[in-house]
């Protein structure tokens, strides 16, 4: 039955890739501007700075799980989709929220106590992070609902990914084009400032313009069915009220709480977790290493970042060849030898001048194989339990995202000036900075590596259901136990 479904159109593939774009644009403004805006544009303080991102971080962690159960079991506009509806939500707290992110607090001035523009910006942040998760998690959950087959589902993810990385290269060009300009018009602007507030919040409103555009052409052109089985939240709903299967495989559903039971569900998650954090605080940190360690002219916040995107796009076309022929350990090994380059590269020479591009190379190449390689492994982890693939994505992501902001905020309480803006020791800082998020969690990525290759990506699902339900006292249960290697 299945071979007779057509195939997806080239439209149906392009209406969907467009559905992440408005999530892939503010991602990359968040994660490569947030703390140089914060700190040297509208001078908050270091920990402060940090702190903001934290509470982004911790929000969008604990909403993508939920989201992601929410979005297995529930649609919130019944007609709509259950996926597509969540992404609606989503789509529309993000609109209404990431323009106040990067523009100054409405009716603060420089002598405003900076604990005023704390409580300002936490609920612009606390909004934004519910709808990027969900329409993070929605969007993704739509592969294997939409997807006939194994080739639909590579594709789908094949036009997500060139849609990312349309988005970040945008955004950097973007961000060069308005830095080049104001260069252009002011003399005595290289270093980043309080002048620079326009800039952001133009790059802020174009960000949100482009993407909703992007976001209305998905849901124009992406059709999902408006009806699906409920997922049972008991064992009960499973043996009574829905016994009707979501697909024609005779396996007993794993739900989340499964997931919480297999092993290789915290092995993959604590690999993704370092790959995550190895590309979030590296693509964070970038902007003030160049300018405060560096010393480099603020146009290169835009250059550099787009040099490692562009580096890393081209490098994942090697991805499906060389996992082809030394499989996906090995890729990800080579990924980490790349970081590990980098961070000694960093390490011997304070002062890269020229060579950071040479630098910004080899750590976007890095990046792109072991992200690519890490969400392959959490595709394998979830096989066939596609109808729960949603909760497992976002507990991935929650593992990412509290770590990510915790390491921020502890990075920044350790800011060695006690005032506003950088003094000349963040030269040094900055520097060890880059150091240690590249080649400390590297080491414990390749730690975490070692035991997937030792215990390979194994789920062992065993579902105890008693064969005399009004007699809970007789002991007379069947194991039924399938391995998915």
């Amino acid at each position: 039955m299945a071979d007779s479904v057509p195939a997806l159109s080239l439209c149906q593939k392009l209406g969907y890739a467009t559905g992440h774009y408005l999530n892939d644009l503010c991602a990359s403004m968040w994660f490569t501007y947030f703390l140089v805006y914060f700190h040297s544009v509208l001078g908050f303080d270091s920990f402060y700075a940090g702190l903001l991102l934290l509470v982004g971080q911790v929000a969008d962690g604990i909403c993508t799980p939920l989201v992601g159960y929410e979005s297995d079991r529930h649609s919130v506009i019944r007609t709509y989709g259950r996926r597509k509806s969540w992404h609606l939500i989503g789509t529309l707290s993000v609109l209404i929220s990431f323009p106040f992110i990067f523009n100054p607090c409405l009716g603060c001035s420089e002598n405003t106590p900076q604990w005023v523009g704390l409580i300002y910006f936490i609920p612009f942040i606390v909004i934004f992070q519910f709808g990027w998760a969900s329409t993070q998690i929605s969007h993704l959950a739509l592969i294997p609902d939409l997807a006939h087959n194994e080739h639909d589902k590579v594709e789908l993810t094949a036009f997500r990914y060139a849609f990312t990385v349309l988005a970040n290269i945008s955004v950097y060009a973007i961000a060069w084009l308005l830095l080049h300009f104001e260069l252009d018009a002011a003399e005595d602007t290289e270093r980043l400032g309080r002048q620079d507030v326009p800039v952001f919040r133009t790059l802020a409103l174009i960000v949100v313009g482009i993407g909703a555009l992007f976001s209305l052409l998905f849901h124009i052109g992406t059709k999902e069915n408006s009806t699906f089985q409920r997922l049972p939240e008991t064992d009960d709903d499973e043996n009574g009220d829905h016994q009707k299967p979501l697909s024609s495989s005779p396996e007993p559903l794993l739900l989340w709480k499964h997931w919480l039971l297999e092993p290789s569900f915290y092995q993959v998650a604590l690999l993704y977790m370092c790959t995550r954090l190895i590309v979030n605080l590296s693509q964070t940190y970038i902007a003030v290493y160049l300018t405060y360690s560096l010393h480099l002219p603020k146009n290169y916040i835009a250059t550099i970042p787009l040099v490692m995107y562009v580096s890393g796009f081209v490098s994942s076309f090697l991805m499906k060849p060389i996992n082809k022929y030394i499989g996906r350990n090995i890729t990800y090994f080579l990924g980490l030898l790349a970081i590990a380059a980098f961070s000694a590269w960093v390490a011997l020479d304070p002062e890269l001048s020229v060579a950071v591009y040479g630098a910004a190379v080899i750590l976007g190449s890095g990046s792109a194989t072991i992200l690519v390689t890490s969400l392959s492994m959490t595709a394998d982890l979830i096989g066939p339990h596609s109808h729960s693939g949603a909760f497992v994505y976002g507990a991935m992501s929650f593992t990412d995202k509290v770590a990510n902001g915790l390491a921020v905020v502890t990075i920044q309480s350790l800011h060695p000036c006690q005032m506003q803006y950088c003094c000349p020791a963040c030269t040094s800082f900055y520097h060890w900075v880059m150091v240690t998020i590249t080649g400390a969690v590297t080491l414990v990525a390749a730690l975490s590596l070692s035991s997937i290759m030792i215990w390979p990506i194994n789920v062992r699902f065993c579902k105890v259901s008693s064969s005399i339900q009004d007699a809970p006292q007789v002991d007379n249960t069947q194991e039924i136990c399938t391995v998915y290697a």
